[in-house]
């Protein structure tokens, strides 16, 4: 599984969080292993959990483990990944069972449940000397509703650039030296487009997400983590202001039912100007769409916040670990800057250390279509946050999807819609 495509992977966390939250009374309660200090002498064996990296990755974490080993001769690690296929079901057997590894490979969405047990050390209690290492939002990213503390250290980072036509932005007036920033902009040029084109030419493919509601400044969930709120005034405003872009054909024919993929066709086939997209789709406009290569501006994705949104995975510490002084010492080694740096060489991902997207790998381009997004995902990175709240299941996300596509069809008002999914939302949040 490309790292890039992490985040669609957690299908079935829904699963994990029921069977999580069921081990509550078995979390950590002294004992053996059973104390939250992390403090002692690192020693002891380790074991590491990866989330499908070994088949790519296998001699670069093979040479972090063996510095850590020469750092410390008196700990050893054992490190095991797991396939991308079942993972979440896999951690929920490993907690029901005890046999939760002592570092393990999470996002936020797979960190909550095993926090919620009493499976996940919190760091900002046992490791908070560490906390200005990392970005802000990076180590916020691990933060859970309705708790105190945080539960993961931030590992590599992701995001994408939004791509636009500079061609279709000329023939309908627009500055393509400038692409919209904020939402107002964004629609008002989306109109402009299918104006100037009679409805030929949309701005986007797509209709909004829960990420997309985020970046326009709607609160998600209330502070304690028991209620989602998105259909608060301005969430209704903005899917107010899809409905008018459908309307006037500034989204695409078939925004409603369109997948990524599909999305990325008709950018490809300049019936759409944005979209958003990795250094490797731009390498596939090279080779297989010469014609919009020519004409590819790359700014960042609209918001209204002044923040992107953050892709993040974590080292999670296991609370009952009983080598918590070397779990915590190996995921803190793992993460640090130095180690974070040499893994975004091996593959296209972004280090959550600070100062760390200063470096000229992240700041100079050298003509290719690789530094180009890059340079660009890196700025945005360094003040993103992570969006998608931690308790959003893949069934949610169905009914605000359904919901959307029901008010930019006219079938129910934008009030309406989001009134439904907000409840129906609620609801599942209670059952899981």
């Amino acid at each position: 599984m490309r790292i890039s495509r992490r985040r669609r992977a957690a299908a079935t966390t829904a699963a994990l969080v029921t069977s999580a939250l069921a081990l509550t009374a078995c979390g950590s309660s002294g004992g053996a292993g059973g104390s939250d200090s992390a403090s002692g002498k690192v020693e002891g064996r380790v074991t590491f959990q990866t989330w499908n990296l070994k088949a790519n990755f296998k001699k670069y974490f093979e040479g972090v483990i063996a510095d850590f080993e020469n750092k410390y001769p008196d700990a050893e690690v054992r490190w095991v990944d797991q396939p991308a296929e079942g993972y979440p079901e896999k951690l929920s057997a490993d907690a029901a069972g005890g046999t939760l590894p002592d570092v393990v490979n999470v996002s936020p969405d797979l960190a909550y449940p095993l926090a919620k047990a009493g499976l996940a050390l919190d760091l900002e209690k046992t490791a908070g000397k560490y906390r200005g290492e990392y970005l802000d939002g990076a180590w916020e990213s691990h933060r859970m509703p309705g708790m105190t503390g945080v539960y993961a250290f931030p590992w590599y980072l992701n995001t994408g650039p939004m791509f636009y036509n500079k061609e279709l932005f000329t023939k309908a007036g627009l500055d393509p030296e400038r692409p919209p920033t904020s939402y107002d902009q964004l629609f008002k040029d989306a109109v402009t487009m299918a104006r100037k084109s009679d409805r030929k030419i949309a701005m986007l493919a797509g209709t909004p997400s829960i990420e997309d509601f985020g970046r326009y400044g709607v609160r998600l969930m209330n502070a304690r983590g028991t209620e989602f709120t998105f259909n608060e005034p301005k969430g209704v405003e903005l899917l107010k202001h899809y409905k008018e872009l459908y309307t006037a054909g500034a989204l695409d024919s078939q925004a409603l039912t369109a997948q990524a993929e599909s999305a990325g066709r008709k950018f490809q086939q300049q019936s759409v100007a944005m979209n958003p997209g990795s250094a490797l789709d731009l390498e596939n406009f090279k080779k297989e769409a010469p014609g919009l290569y020519r004409h590819i501006g790359i700014t960042d994705a609209v918001n209204n916040t002044g923040k992107a949104n953050m892709y993040v995975q974590g080292l999670m510490v296991n609370a009952q670990s009983k080598v918590k002084p070397a779990a915590v010492a190996f995921a803190h080694f793992v993460t640090g800057k130095k180690n974070q740096m040499a893994f975004a060489k091996e593959v296209t991902i972004f280090p959550s250390t600070k100062g760390s997207l200063d470096d000229p790998y992240f700041t100079k381009e050298d003509g290719t279509d690789a530094t180009r997004v890059r340079v660009a995902s890196a700025k945005s990175l360094k003040t993103a946050v992570n969006y998608t709240p931690v308790l959003l299941s893949d069934q949610m996300k169905t009914v605000l999807r359904n919901a959307v596509a029901k008010a930019v069809q006219g079938k129910q008002s934008p009030r309406a819609a989001l009134d439904g999914a907000v409840a129906e939302c609620n609801r599942l949040l209670k059952t899981a």
